[in-house]
């Protein structure tokens, strides 16, 4: 797997899947189909940023990797 994914966007996956995670966990979602969908989807961020690939960006063609030069 190639890297996709930069420093800057791990860093708001990360806080976002925590904030996403938090709300979760706090019970303010009712709906407990909501609660799983964003259980899901705070994963997915969680996961991806610490791989630093994302398969969608992949299919968009879409890279916030940094090129380093030589």
């Amino acid at each position: 797997m190639k890297r996709n994914i930069g420093n800057t966007d791990r860093f708001v996956r990360i806080i976002f899947g925590i904030i996403l995670l938090i709300l979760v966990m706090s019970g303010a979602l009712e709906n407990a189909t909501l609660r799983w969908i964003i259980l899901g989807v705070s994963s997915i961020l969680i996961i991806t940023s610490f791989l630093t690939f994302c398969p969608l960006y992949v299919l968009l063609g879409k890279n916030t990797c940094e090129v380093k030069k030589r």
